[in-house]
Protein backbone atom coordinates (compact mmCIF):
# COMPACT_ATOMS: atom_id res chain seq x y z
CA UNK A 1 0.00 0.00 0.00
CA UNK A 2 3.18 2.39 0.72
CA UNK A 3 4.57 1.44 -2.60
CA UNK A 4 0.86 2.47 -4.43
CA UNK A 5 1.24 6.05 -2.32
CA UNK A 6 4.80 6.67 -3.64
CA UNK A 7 3.89 6.17 -7.19
CA UNK A 8 0.23 8.28 -6.57
CA UNK A 9 2.08 11.68 -5.58
CA UNK A 10 5.03 12.06 -7.89
CA UNK A 11 1.65 11.01 -10.51
CA UNK A 12 0.06 14.00 -8.73
CA UNK A 13 2.71 16.11 -8.35
CA UNK A 14 3.33 16.19 -12.12
CA UNK A 15 0.09 16.96 -13.34
CA UNK A 16 -0.11 19.10 -10.62
CA UNK A 17 2.55 21.21 -12.62
CA UNK A 18 1.13 20.86 -15.75
CA UNK A 19 -2.04 22.21 -14.79
CA UNK A 20 0.17 25.56 -13.59
CA UNK A 21 1.77 25.49 -16.79
CA UNK A 22 -1.05 25.31 -18.85
CA UNK A 23 -2.90 28.53 -16.58
CA UNK A 24 -0.08 30.55 -17.06
CA UNK A 25 0.13 29.90 -20.93
CA UNK A 26 -3.12 30.61 -21.09
CA UNK A 27 -3.05 33.54 -19.36
CA UNK A 28 -0.10 34.87 -21.62
CA UNK A 29 -2.62 34.23 -24.73
CA UNK A 30 -5.43 35.87 -22.89
CA UNK A 31 -3.11 39.13 -21.88
CA UNK A 32 -1.39 39.03 -25.68
CA UNK A 33 -5.02 39.03 -27.43
CA UNK A 34 -6.13 41.81 -24.90
CA UNK A 35 -3.55 44.18 -25.55
CA UNK A 36 -3.67 43.16 -29.73
CA UNK A 37 -7.61 44.02 -29.23
CA UNK A 38 -6.86 47.39 -27.21
CA UNK A 39 -4.12 48.84 -29.59
CA UNK A 40 -6.24 47.79 -32.82
CA UNK A 41 -9.23 49.43 -31.01
CA UNK A 42 -7.46 52.66 -30.47
CA UNK A 43 -6.06 52.99 -33.74
CA UNK A 44 -9.71 52.32 -35.28
CA UNK A 45 -10.77 55.03 -33.16
CA UNK A 46 -7.97 57.59 -34.05
CA UNK A 47 -8.99 56.89 -37.62
CA UNK A 48 -12.75 57.33 -36.89
CA UNK A 49 -11.74 60.41 -35.47
CA UNK A 50 -10.35 61.92 -38.26
CA UNK A 51 -6.56 62.47 -36.47
CA UNK A 52 -4.79 59.95 -38.94
CA UNK A 53 -5.78 60.75 -42.17
CA UNK A 54 -5.38 64.33 -41.40
CA UNK A 55 -1.97 63.50 -40.58
CA UNK A 56 -1.55 61.72 -44.00
CA UNK A 57 -3.25 64.14 -46.00
CA UNK A 58 -0.96 66.52 -44.83
CA UNK A 59 2.39 64.74 -45.93
CA UNK A 60 1.02 63.97 -49.01
CA UNK A 61 -0.13 67.85 -49.91
CA UNK A 62 2.53 69.46 -51.60
CA UNK A 63 2.31 73.10 -51.96
CA UNK A 64 2.45 74.77 -55.57
CA UNK A 65 4.74 77.66 -56.36
CA UNK A 66 3.95 80.39 -58.73
CA UNK A 67 6.54 82.58 -59.57
CA UNK A 68 5.53 85.98 -60.81
CA UNK A 69 7.90 88.28 -63.24
CA UNK A 70 10.02 91.08 -61.56
CA UNK A 71 8.48 94.22 -60.51
CA UNK A 72 10.37 97.44 -60.93
CA UNK A 73 8.84 100.16 -58.97
CA UNK A 74 9.50 103.57 -57.98
CA UNK A 75 9.67 104.37 -54.40
CA UNK A 76 7.80 107.10 -51.91
CA UNK A 77 11.23 108.74 -51.11
CA UNK A 78 10.99 112.47 -51.18
CA UNK A 79 12.88 113.67 -54.36
CA UNK A 80 11.86 110.56 -56.09
CA UNK A 81 15.35 109.15 -57.00
CA UNK A 82 14.66 105.57 -55.00
CA UNK A 83 13.31 102.47 -56.51
CA UNK A 84 13.04 98.81 -55.79
CA UNK A 85 12.76 95.73 -57.97
CA UNK A 86 10.67 92.69 -56.56
CA UNK A 87 10.34 88.96 -57.27
CA UNK A 88 7.59 87.61 -55.61
CA UNK A 89 6.53 84.01 -56.01
CA UNK A 90 2.98 82.92 -54.44
CA UNK A 91 2.56 79.49 -52.38
CA UNK A 92 -0.35 78.09 -53.23
CA UNK A 93 -2.63 75.01 -52.00
CA UNK A 94 -2.91 73.72 -55.73
CA UNK A 95 -2.59 73.93 -59.50
CA UNK A 96 -5.92 75.06 -59.60
CA UNK A 97 -5.73 77.84 -57.68
CA UNK A 98 -2.59 78.85 -59.67
CA UNK A 99 -4.29 78.79 -62.87
CA UNK A 100 -7.22 81.26 -60.94
CA UNK A 101 -4.44 83.48 -60.18
CA UNK A 102 -3.01 83.67 -64.03
CA UNK A 103 -6.59 84.69 -64.89
CA UNK A 104 -6.11 87.91 -62.85
CA UNK A 105 -2.47 88.34 -63.01
CA UNK A 106 -2.64 91.98 -64.72
CA UNK A 107 -4.98 93.05 -62.51
CA UNK A 108 -2.57 91.49 -59.30
CA UNK A 109 0.38 93.21 -60.60
CA UNK A 110 -1.01 96.43 -61.05
CA UNK A 111 -2.26 96.24 -57.02
CA UNK A 112 0.87 95.44 -56.34
CA UNK A 113 2.98 98.09 -57.99
CA UNK A 114 0.45 100.54 -56.09
CA UNK A 115 1.05 99.22 -53.43
CA UNK A 116 5.06 99.18 -53.57
CA UNK A 117 4.65 102.78 -54.73
CA UNK A 118 3.33 103.97 -51.42
CA UNK A 119 6.37 102.75 -49.40
CA UNK A 120 9.45 104.47 -48.63
CA UNK A 121 13.03 102.79 -48.76
CA UNK A 122 13.06 103.18 -45.49
CA UNK A 123 10.18 101.35 -44.70
CA UNK A 124 11.12 98.20 -46.85
CA UNK A 125 14.80 98.54 -45.59
CA UNK A 126 13.46 97.27 -42.53
CA UNK A 127 12.12 93.50 -42.01
CA UNK A 128 8.89 94.50 -40.22
CA UNK A 129 8.39 96.97 -43.64
CA UNK A 130 8.69 93.38 -45.66
CA UNK A 131 6.77 91.66 -43.74
CA UNK A 132 3.70 94.24 -43.70
CA UNK A 133 4.10 94.47 -47.71
CA UNK A 134 3.99 90.68 -47.57
CA UNK A 135 0.46 90.85 -45.94
CA UNK A 136 -0.97 93.32 -48.20
CA UNK A 137 0.34 91.42 -51.09
CA UNK A 138 -1.66 88.51 -49.92
CA UNK A 139 -4.79 90.51 -49.55
CA UNK A 140 -4.32 92.19 -52.95
CA UNK A 141 -3.75 88.64 -54.51
CA UNK A 142 -6.67 86.86 -52.49
CA UNK A 143 -9.26 89.42 -53.40
CA UNK A 144 -10.31 88.54 -56.65
CA UNK A 145 -10.14 84.68 -55.89
CA UNK A 146 -13.29 85.41 -53.74
CA UNK A 147 -11.23 85.30 -50.23
CA UNK A 148 -11.21 88.31 -48.01
CA UNK A 149 -7.63 88.64 -45.84
CA UNK A 150 -7.99 90.59 -42.31
CA UNK A 151 -5.84 93.43 -41.99
CA UNK A 152 -3.37 93.69 -39.25
CA UNK A 153 -5.61 96.07 -37.01
CA UNK A 154 -8.32 93.28 -37.98
CA UNK A 155 -6.48 90.52 -36.78
CA UNK A 156 -5.04 92.25 -33.56
CA UNK A 157 -8.71 92.97 -32.62
CA UNK A 158 -9.73 89.22 -33.46
CA UNK A 159 -7.46 88.04 -31.00
CA UNK A 160 -9.41 89.04 -28.19
CA UNK A 161 -12.31 87.07 -29.55
CA UNK A 162 -13.40 83.92 -27.92
CA UNK A 163 -10.64 80.97 -29.42
CA UNK A 164 -13.51 78.59 -30.81
CA UNK A 165 -15.28 81.49 -32.98
CA UNK A 166 -12.20 81.91 -34.58
CA UNK A 167 -11.13 78.17 -34.92
CA UNK A 168 -14.69 78.45 -36.73
CA UNK A 169 -14.59 81.20 -39.31
CA UNK A 170 -10.50 79.78 -39.90
CA UNK A 171 -11.96 76.38 -41.18
CA UNK A 172 -14.96 77.65 -42.99
CA UNK A 173 -12.78 80.40 -44.91
CA UNK A 174 -9.21 78.83 -45.82
CA UNK A 175 -7.69 81.05 -48.58
CA UNK A 176 -5.64 79.17 -50.87
CA UNK A 177 -3.04 81.40 -51.28
CA UNK A 178 -1.00 80.59 -48.28
CA UNK A 179 2.31 83.08 -48.21
CA UNK A 180 4.27 85.63 -49.98
CA UNK A 181 7.84 85.01 -50.71
CA UNK A 182 10.34 87.63 -51.73
CA UNK A 183 12.30 85.97 -54.68
CA UNK A 184 14.52 89.36 -54.53
CA UNK A 185 14.19 92.30 -52.89
CA UNK A 186 16.67 94.77 -54.48
CA UNK A 187 16.39 98.56 -53.45
CA UNK A 188 18.20 101.77 -54.92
Amino acid sequence: MSANNTAAAPAAAKSKKLLVIGVVIALLVIAGAGAAWFLSSRSHAEEEDGAAPARKDAAKVVPTFLPMENMVVNLADPGGDRFAQIGITLEVSDAKTAEQIKQYLPSIRSGILLLASQRTSEELLQREGKEKLAADILREVSRPLGYAVPSAKARSEAQDEDPEDRAARRKADRNPVQRVLFSSFIIQ
